[in-house]
C-alpha cells in the first residue's frame, strides 16, 4: 500500500490518478482550495477502494500553509511515498500582457508556489533517504511563444528546477519526475477548439502512474510531443520570430 499526497486534487489528471491509486487500495491525502469539490472527490475515491482519505482545503498561492498541510499530511498518511503536485491555471496572455499584476499573479500561482512545495517535501525526502516526487509541467515551457509566453515561463521555471533537484537527489533516492502534456481536454481548455493533438486526462493519468512506477524522469505525453518540440527548439531564432505557432 502507497500512501500518496495529492496536491491540486481537483484538477482533471489528479482526479484520475488517484482514482487509479484508489483503485488499488493505496492511501491517499487529497490537497486542494475548493472544500466542497474535494469532499465530493474523496467519498468517490473510498468507494473505488482508497484504503483511506483524507482532505485539506487551502488557497496553494499562500505559501505560509504549505508546511502545515505537509506536516498534516505526513502525520495523516504516516509518511509520505508519493507526491503528485498537479495544481495551476491556464494563463490569460492578453491579459497578462497588460497587467504587471496579473503576470506576476500567473508566474506565482504556476511557477513559485509549485517550487515553495517542491523544495519542502524534497528536504523531507532527502532526509529520509526515499521518495517520489512528481510534477505537471507543460510543453509550453519548452519555448516561449508569443500566445502563451507568460504560461510558457512558468512552466520552463518549473522544469529547469526539478531539472537541478533531479540531479541534486539522485544519490539521495529521491526520484523528481516532470510530466509534460501537450493539449489536454480538460474544464480548463472547454473553450478552445480540438483537434487531433489533443488528449484525455484520463489517458494522461495513466501515463503518469506508469511514470511513477517506473521512477522516470522526464515524460512528454503523448510521446510525440518529444519530437514536435524537438523541431521548435531547433528553428533558429531569427526565423522563429516570424512564425504564428
Amino acid at each position: 500500500m502507497k500512501k500518496i499526497l495529492v496536491i491540486g486534487a481537483t484538477s482533471a489528471i489528479a482526479q484520475h490518478c488517484a482514482r487509479i491509486w484508489a483503485s488499488k487500495g493505496n492511501k491517499l491525502f487529497l490537497v486542494s482550495r475548493n472544500e466542497d469539490k474535494i469532499k465530493t472527490i474523496a467519498a468517490d475515491l473510498k468507494v473505488r477502494g482508497a484504503a483511506d482519505v483524507t482532505t485539506y482545503s487551502t488557497d496553494l498561492n499562500n505559501i505560509e500553509d504549505h508546511n502545515k498541510f505537509i506536516d498534516t499530511a505526513d502525520l495523516k498518511l504516516n509518511g509520505i511515498d508519493i507526491a503528485l503536485i498537479a495544481h495551476g491555471t491556464l494563463s490569460n496572455q492578453k491579459s497578462c500582457q497588460k497587467s504587471v499584476a496579473e503576470t506576476l499573479s500567473e508566474l506565482h500561482t504556476n511557477a513559485i508556489s509549485t517550487i515553495s512545495l517542491l523544495t519542502i517535501i524534497a528536504n523531507r525526502f532527502e532526509a529520509k533517504k526515499e521518495g517520489i516526487i512528481c510534477v505537471i509541467s507543460s510543453v509550453a515551457g519548452d519555448r516561449g511563444r508569443a500566445s502563451n509566453y507568460v504560461y510558457g515561463s512558468a512552466k520552463a521555471m518549473i522544469t529547469a528546477f526539478t531539472s537541478g533537484l533531479r540531479q541534486r537527489l539522485y544519490k539521495s533516492n529521491v526520484a523528481i519526475i516532470t510530466i509534460k502534456p501537450g493539449y489536454v481536454d480538460t474544464p480548463m481548455t472547454s473553450n478552445f477548439k480540438k483537434g487531433l493533438l489533443w488528449i484525455k486526462p484520463h489517458e494522461v493519468a495513466s501515463k503518469i502512474v506508469k511514470a511513477i512506477d517506473r521512477k522516470k524522469s522526464e515524460v512528454y505525453i503523448p510521446v510525440f510531443w518529444w519530437f514536435i518540440m524537438k523541431l521548435i527548439r531547433a528553428i533558429p531564432s531569427g526565423l522563429f520570430k516570424r512564425l504564428k505557432i
